[in-house]
């Protein structure tokens, strides 16, 4: 057996274990004999380093799938990583922008073998991290969004989609990042609360009748105007309807509008109708049938439409155009407020809502489908009514998912003059591909499938799909859950997993969500560093529940430090104990002395909790459970009471002692592995063992020969007895090894034997010049003893020997004392009139209760020395 160091050394203990694990293929899943287990990972971006939250994640899966290898499933953990098409390209577009080049000076095909360098070196750094985690992944089944079998899934998702009218190209107002020049998705949008204002300004009656005032938070749009917009029922504007403005600082005319879109109670009423640069004016422009031009370019920058303004900076343009409206005469006011703003996640620039011409999903039949699949189940339950919410047929948009970048999956269309065509080959001479990608999302809701080789009929497809369960946050479960489900249910005609595990976000220790600009972000390979990975985990898994946020905080991950340090001391014990030339043998439960059968009884129940909390994916009601076990019945109780056992000179009553101690302890560390597996495979290897490693061992089974009822009763009754003595003396600040007399009055002659039968161990813990056992105090002068009453007994200790007699006549005439002079304070206060009349009445009721208090504490204190003194 291994010797285990005296001080528990993070660093010593998981250094060289992921190797060992890797060597030994114990992630390789392919056993066909046993029944299939599979997580596909969420894929996280290979742009660079995992955050908390991936740490979270991720741990929440190996704690699944480690407990479930153990329980003898074929358990695949598919690792992979996203190509993240944004990130990626912003992060080598810098690289290059370093190199004093950009990526059109490459031109497209070098630019990509550039890009594909960085994944190379960037993938090799998320490997490196998911080790350090621990992350029992199958590396020979690792995949990538943007690999060949991928991208072949990707394309015949396209196509088919198309082919079926649930694909179509077509202009709409899409989130426009202006540095990177691309479409984004809604995750791709930061929403953040932005200084900014309502520009009041006068559009010009045509007429010459008047002005027409709007407000409005982008100004710089206007020049793509196409109406003034009034509510139909609003009677301050009902004359204007149907005449012309102008929009101001230039001569273009534009017609007043009536829309029940516009709300008469906010603003002035009036609004400006921008279809190509607003998503509600775009669907006012569809109604009303109104041209739709952009007055900026793809960069920000204004277009001809703007005139004199042609060439600025939106943001620039904006103060110009305020300025200039001030000195035309047509400026109101600028009105302050802070609104949201979305910001590219990727540049950090303002997004600007865009017309643009795009390829989209139409969603409301996919959605549809999801609605009406029954095979998946959330948890927390309630996280279902969040998909439904966004999936609702009847609201939910369709989906862009065209990328106006290089690095990605090219879509698989073809342009010849008016002419399109979807299919993967070039149809010819003179036709040209589509410059675009699609959205990174787009092969990440293909990747429950498409990483088992779909749509290959593949072995690995066959056996590991439908995948059991997803770990992943309430953040993206319209972004990436609800697109893995429609796109499995059009594809596979199977929902792609069983089980949706939904977890919170991390926040700081205040509850503020971490960020770059609070600065309160936490690096997880810091807390590595400082406190090992093991200490990591625990915190990241046992301190929230299924649904919701977990507070980062750093005490807590020295708790958990901690509680690794009390399970290493505790194995040294047992080994320690074991002597030399230990060899296990069976427990023969007809052998077992009372405080084995009463921990392996518990043992039982705990396995059997544990089971419960697992299944039900609380693994922090789990691990409160083995919390309690460990420290409490285990350490606190059994150690000790073993202490008193391997003294025995009943060499099979120590045989059995160090038997159960194994058996018991190797129990917990394979309870404890899917949480904290690097202690517990040294702890493990420590240990007698079958198996090579403690990731392939098996999980531990309740033993129905193990369940000791009524001897586990006695044990507890006697815990109990010991805990009241204990007390006893604490009250009286009498010292452990000082002995006092004790008399156990059992309720009956079988409780009475059933404590007895404890004896050696009361002896022990209790320390007693004295101890009988009685069924009946009436022997006893009761006035003498301090009574402790329990369930099963009455305990007495006589008062002499838990009291100094001169030292508490002492204290009772000191409180005598101090009673009286309340009690006489109090009775000047309630006979003085003057008092009595005003004060409030609150405050003279407080005063007597407090003197009826000080008389009830009195008499007990003339008891007492009464007491003492007889």
């Amino acid at each position: 057996m291994k010797e285990l160091k005296p001080k528990y050394d993070f660093k010593e203990v998981e250094n060289g274990k992921y190797d060992f694990w890797l060597k030994g293929g114990y992630f390789t899943a392919g056993d066909k004999s046993k029944e299939p287990f599979t997580i596909v990972i969420p894929p996280p971006n290979v742009t660079g380093k995992l955050h908390l939250g991936h740490s979270w994640d991720t741990t929440l899966q190996d704690i699944i799938i480690r407990r479930k290898r153990m329980q003898g499933y074929d358990a695949l953990w598919l690792p992979g990583m996203d190509h993240a098409g944004i990130a990626t390209q912003a992060k080598v577009d810098a690289k290059l922008k370093e190199q004093g080049i950009s990526r059109y000076d490459l031109g497209r095909e070098k630019f990509l073998e550039v890009a594909w360098q960085w994944k190379h070196e960037y993938a090799s750094f998320i490997r490196s991290q998911w080790a350090a985690l621990g992350l029992s992944l199958d590396y020979t089944k690792e995949r990538f969004t943007l690999d060949e079998g991928l991208n072949k899934a990707v394309n015949h998702v396209f196509i088919t989609l198309y082919n079926k009218g649930l694909l179509y190209q077509g202009e709409r107002i899409i989130n426009w990042d202006c540095q990177a020049k691309t479409a984004l998705s809604n995750i791709e949008v930061e929403h953040m609360d932005d200084e900014g204002a309502f520009y009041h300004y006068n559009y010009p009656l045509t007429d010459g009748s008047g002005f027409v005032e709007i407000a409005t938070t982008r100004p710089e749009t206007m020049f793509a105007d196409q109406a003034v917009m009034v509510h139909p029922n609003d009677e301050r504007y009902k004359d204007i309807v149907g005449k012309r403005v102008r929009i101001p600082l230039t001569d273009i005319e534009i017609p007043v509008i009536a829309d029940e879109y516009v709300d008469m109670k906010f603003g002035t009423g009036c609004v400006k109708v921008t279809p190509a640069h607003d998503p509600n004016d775009f669907e006012v422009g569809k109604r009303h049938n109104l041209p739709m031009p952009l007055c900026m370019n793809d960069d920000g920058t204004m277009n001809s439409m703007a005139g004199k303004y042609e060439g600025l900076d939106r943001f620039v343009c904006r103060d110009r155009i305020v300025s200039d409206l001030k000195k035309e005469g047509l400026y109101v006011r600028t009105e302050p407020i802070v609104h949201s703003v979305g910001h590219s996640e990727r540049t950090g620039v303002v997004v600007e809502p865009r017309l643009s011409k795009q390829w989209f999903v139409k969603m409301d039949v996919l959605a549809k489908q999801v609605l009406e699949n029954d095979e998946y189940r959330f948890v927390p339950a309630r996280f279902k009514q969040t998909l439904e919410h966004w999936l609702d047929p009847e609201s939910i948009q369709d989906w862009c998912v065209s990328r106006q970048l290089w690095w990605g999956h090219r879509i698989p269309a073809w342009y010849k003059d008016d002419l399109v065509k979807v299919q993967v080959e070039c149809p010819g001479e003179g036709w040209v591909q589509d410059e675009d990608v699609l959205d990174t999302w787009f092969s990440s809701a293909l990747w429950p499938f498409s990483t088992l080789g779909w749509p290959e009929k593949t072995d690995l497809l066959e056996r590991y799909y439908p995948t059991n369960v997803l770990v992943t946050g309430y953040d993206i479960i319209f972004f990436w859950v609800a697109r893995m489900l429609f796109q499995g249910v059009e594809f596979t005609h199977k929902a792609p997993f069983k089980d949706i595990l939904i977890h919170g976000l991390i926040r700081d220790s205040e509850g503020r969500k971490m960020s770059k600009s609070l600065g309160n972000g936490v690096d997880p390979f810091d807390v590595i560093e400082k406190y090992g990975t093991d200490s990591l985990r625990y915190f990241l898994t046992t301190n929230s529940a299924p649904g919701l946020d977990l507070r980062f905080d750093e005490t807590k991950i020295e708790s958990s430090w901690n509680y690794l340090n009390k399970i290493w001391n505790i194995s040294r014990y047992v080994l320690m104990n074991l002597g030399e030339g230990y060899k296990e043998t069976e427990i023969i439960k007809d052998k077992l002395n009372l405080p084995s059968k009463w921990i392996l009884t518990k043992l039982n129940k705990v396995i059997e909790n544990v089971d419960y909390n697992m299944e039900k994916y609380e693994f922090g009601e789990a691990a409160r459970t083995l919390y309690s076990f460990v420290w409490d019945d285990f350490a606190s109780w059994y150690v000790e009471l073993s202490k008193v056992d391997l003294q025995s000179e009943d060499k099979e009553e120590m045989q059995m002692t160090k038997n159960v101690l194994v058996y018991v302890l190797r129990s917990i560390v394979k309870l404890l592995h899917p949480f904290i597996p690097f202690i517990t495979e040294e702890i493990y290897q420590a240990l007698p063992h079958k198996e090579e490693s403690i990731t392939i061992s098996s999980w531990p089974k309740a033993n129905k020969d193990f369940d000791f009822a009524l001897d586990k009763e006695a044990i507890d009754d006697m815990i109990e007895i010991i805990t009241s003595i204990r007390n006893e003396r604490s009250k009286a600040n009498k010292a452990p090894k000082e002995p006092i007399a004790i008399t156990i009055v059992a309720k009956d002659n079988v409780v009475s034997k059933t404590i007895a039968s404890t004896t050696r161990y009361l002896f022990k813990f209790t320390n007693p010049k004295k101890l009988e056992f009685l069924t009946s105090d009436q022997t006893l002068d009761i006035k003498k003893y301090v009574i402790e009453i329990l369930p099963m007994c009455k305990i007495f200790i006589p008062t002499e020997d838990l009291v100094n007699k001169e030292e508490a006549i002492k204290k009772l005439l000191e409180k005598k004392a101090k009673l009286e002079s309340e009690l006489s304070r109090s009775e000047k206060m309630l006979s003085n009139e003057s008092f009595i009349s005003k004060a409030p009445k609150a405050k003279i009721d407080a005063e007597m209760q407090k003197q009826k208090e000080y008389k009830e504490q009195y008499q007990e204190v003339l008891k007492s020395l009464q007491d003492l003194s007889d």
